[in-house]
């Protein structure tokens, strides 16, 4: 046992170093290195190379290929062939050799990235590794340096300084960088005119600026042109051009000269007028420019500030005007001189080189002040008194000072200019102010600070009267001569969130008549004392605390409000207490909603049932008043058959000669009634058609009945009218014997039927149609006459015949008055 375990143990070892031995050797052959194969010629390229084309530039070679024979081809890929640039490069796939297809422009590609494969031609697998390398174009000078601004137009001022001028000058040249073919030289070519002279310095290998020296005259040259030229330094040399128009601007070179040099004018004294004296200037500079408007000040003449000289744009003058009025006693005579300049220094060019001018033209005014009347002058024309308020009137107030320097000082007038609340009078000759009413401190003619201001006007007797004023400022002190009130007095407590609400209070008066104030509940009333406290009871303002929970409703609340010295007023809360559910606003003051709720909706119906019932209670009492005035039916034979006669009438109707009234019949315990009416508005005949029937088992009726009515207004009807009825009934019995008869009555005045039609006609339908037809069902034959027309209404005929008129109506008579008794209708 144990040498099979040996041979095994040894079997192991022998295949684990075999298999060990095959991972070294796999290894090895792994980091086993081989050379390149690649062998190519230089390759070069010039650009815009003349040709011919297609021209060899180089073959490849590679010395894998001997292994695999012929069998193999050349491949070539990358800028040129397979990338744009396309159509450039090719090569023989059996020799190796590359063409170059056309002429290449250096400033489009600088170079080439092309990839080389040499190919198994059966496989088409790769021999060897690819080759890839960069083709660098070789430049040639094909481009001249090129401005990038050919043409400049540019502006100058006229007083600029020497030096640079702002103009700049940018070249540029595509070819080749760093190399002679793309350095560029500029410089100048031309200028015109050559005065003042303009140089050019370069700045850097593509930048240069203009310069000048000198200065520029608008007034003799105002354009001028200069060519500069750029190259390079390339074989051959090539350079391009570039033309500056430079424009001068007008500058101040010309100051402003006045036109006259003396000036003279007039004013009264103690006046003010604008536009008293106009001065002119000439300025050869360009209109409305800086360096032509003119800018005037004074330079003597004016030290009390009583003139004022503005620039008229438009004209370019200077405009004095007086500002503060002369005083004819202080002076007759104003001499001011007044100077002018431009917005714009002056430039001045001296010997061809600019230089500092200040050369400023003035001119003088001399100003007359013609003597007038002067008003009255008050000693002080402000002037301050202080007084309580509510003091009686008659104080003497004030009584002023004046002066008069050409007038009579006893000969003035006193007047009132102001005095809006007519608080005080003036004495005309003396001038004293004296009050006439109460002063209040309060009332709204008097300002913030507690001042009432008046006016008072002296007027002297010269030509024309002069008038001087003085302003009275009258302080008013305050008295305790206001009660407090509440600044609100209606209020609302939101009863269902708090049980309090501040008042707060005020007082007219000042310190130390007014607040903090002294609340509490007045009039002692209990009722208030049981519902309200005031907690703080001091203060500008206090809470109204209610003591216990109040049903939601209005309350009125008297408070006593006391100021510092216990002056007391009197007020009362009008207070409003409801529930405002999540906000402060009570529900019942919130606008109602659009959209009903139920409770509403469950009132309409309930007074919708309430009316319904009210109109049913109407209809029965009217129900039992109409029967009091029903005519009994006929009696029946025994035989239901229903007749609903509505065909026409004949061409010629027979007028009645009394009116007619039809009536329904209805018996109400027999649980009958059938009416249909038929009626017009006109003087027209109308037509009843009634049909009775009984639910007697024992009895079946047919009663047909119809009535003639002929009215002439459906409103008016006489309380007399005469009742015409035909009826016509038919008796069947078992031997179908039929009979028939007539009746006609004449009924005196019933007043009961007249207002029976009468409420009856408004439920007439005037719709229907006169003669309509109606189909009926057939319910067995008729009668044999086919109209009631042609029956005679006799006005002779009485009622007589209807106290006999059989035992089988007897019978039916006594059960219909048995009725009508219960029901107590009367006829």
């Amino acid at each position: 046992m144990r040498s099979v375990i040996l041979l095994l143990l040894v079997a192991f070892a022998v295949l684990a170093e075999q298999h060990g031995g095959n991972k070294r050797l796999a290894k090895r052959e792994l980091l086993l290195r081989s050379k390149r194969r690649w062998v190519l010629s230089t390759i070069e390229l010039t650009e815009e190379d003349p040709g011919p084309y297609p021209k060899v530039i180089s073959q490849m070679f590679n010395d894998k290929t001997g292994a695999v024979g012929e069998n193999h081809k050349y491949t070539i890929g990358g800028m040129g062939v397979s990338e744009p640039p396309m159509g450039v490069f090719r090569i023989n796939e059996a020799t190796g050799v590359v063409e170059a297809l056309q002429a290449i422009d250096r400033e489009k590609y600088e170079l080439f990235h092309i990839k080389f494969d040499i190919l198994d031609r059966i496989t088409n697998q790769k021999i060897d590794r690819e080759l890839a390398f960069d083709i660098e174009i070789k430049d040639i000078n094909d481009n001249p340096p090129k401005f990038l601004q050919p043409l400049i137009n540019a502006n100058v001022k006229e007083n600029m300084p020497e030096g640079y001028l702002p103009v700049q000058l940018q070249a540029v040249d595509p070819d080749q960088k760093n190399t002679s073919n793309s350095k560029v030289t500029i410089k100048m070519v031309s200028q015109s005119p050559e005065e003042p002279k303009i140089g050019l310095k370069q700045l850097d290998s593509h930048m240069a600026q203009l310069t000048f020296g000198g200065c520029f005259n608008f007034d003799k040259i105002k354009k001028y042109k200069i060519i500069v030229m750029a190259h390079d330094h390339g074989t051959p040399v090539l350079s391009s051009s570039a033309t500056i128009n430079l424009h001068v601007l007008d500058s101040n070179t010309h100051p402003p000269m006045f036109k006259k040099k003396e000036y003279q004018a007039e004013v009264q004294e103690s006046t003010t007028k604008n536009d008293l004296l106009r001065v002119a200037v000439e300025d050869k500079d360009t209109p409305n420019t800086a360096s032509w408007r003119a800018k005037y000040f004074f330079i003597k003449g004016n030290e009390d500030g009583n003139y004022k000289i503005e620039t008229d744009p438009e004209t370019n003058e200077g405009v004095l005007s007086i500002i503060k009025g002369k005083d004819f006693e202080r002076t007759t005579l104003t001499n001011v001189e007044i100077g002018v300049e431009n917005e714009e220094a002056l430039f001045v060019c001296k010997d061809g080189s600019p230089a500092e001018g200040s050369f400023k033209d003035s001119i003088n005014v001399t100003v007359k002040v013609i003597d007038v009347n002067d008003p009255p002058q008050f000693e002080k024309e402000k002037v301050d008194i202080y007084r309580k308020e509510e003091e009686a009137p008659g104080k003497d107030l004030f009584v002023p000072n004046v002066k008069d320097v050409d007038s009579d000082v006893t000969k003035i007038r006193y007047v009132l200019l102001k005095d809006p609340a007519d608080w005080v009078a003036v004495d005309k000759k003396t001038g004293k102010v004296t009050s006439t009413k109460r002063m209040d401190r309060e009332s709204p003619f008097v300002d913030g600070n507690n001042v009432y201001q008046i006016i008072v006007g002296a007027i002297d007797n010269g030509e024309p009267p002069a008038t001087g004023t003085c302003t009275v400022q009258i302080h008013l002190g305050d008295i305790n001569d206001n009660v407090p009130k509440l600044t609100n007095s209606s209020l609302v407590m939101c009863g269902n969130k708090v049980n309090k609400v501040r008042v707060s209070a005020r007082d007219a008066d000042m310190h130390p008549f007014s607040g903090p104030f002294a609340f509490s509940l007045g009039n002692k009333d209990k009722f208030a004392a049981e519902r309200w406290k005031l907690d703080p009871p001091y203060g500008e303002e206090a809470a109204l605390v209610s003591l216990k929970p109040l049903p939601y409703g209005n309350y009125s609340v008297p408070l006593m409000i006391q100021d510092q010295q216990n002056v007391a007023g009197h007020d009362t809360v009008e207070m409003t207490v409801c529930d405002c559910g999540d906000g402060d606003i009570c529900r019942s003051l919130n606008p109602r909603s659009v959209s009903p709720g139920p409770a509403l909706i469950g009132l309409i119906l309930a007074s919708l049932l309430l009316f319904l019932l009210l109109l049913l209670l109407i209809k029965c009492y009217h129900g039992r008043g109409l029967a009091s005035n029903s005519t009994m039916p006929d009696e029946g034979n025994q035989t239901l058959m229903k007749y609903n006669y509505e065909g026409g009438g004949a061409s010629c109707m027979a007028e009645p000669i009394l009116p007619t009234k039809a009536v329904d019949v209805t018996d109400s315990k027999m649980g009958a009634k059938t009416s249909q009416v038929q009626s017009t508005t006109r003087l027209e005949t109308n037509t009843y058609s009634s049909a009775f029937s009984t639910m007697n088992n024992n009895m079946n009726t047919l009663g047909s009945q119809r009535y003639a009515d002929t009215h002439k207004s459906r409103r008016g009807y006489s309380m007399n009218s005469t009742w015409g009825s035909s009826r016509m009934n038919t008796y069947m019995g078992a031997q179908g014997a039929s009979s028939m008869y007539q009746r006609s009555s004449s009924l005196g005045p019933y007043n009961n039927i007249g207002d029976h039609i009468e409420k009856k006609m408004y439920n007439f339908d005037d719709r229907i149609l006169e003669y309509a037809p109606q189909t009926y069902a057939h319910e067995g034959n008729g009668s044999g006459c086919h109209s009631l027309e042609n029956i005679a209404a006799s006005s002779q005929d009485n009622l007589q015949f209807l106290e006999h008129l059989g035992s089988k109506f007897n019978k039916l008579g006594g059960i219909c008055h048995e009725a009508i008794t219960q029901r107590q209708i009367q006829y």
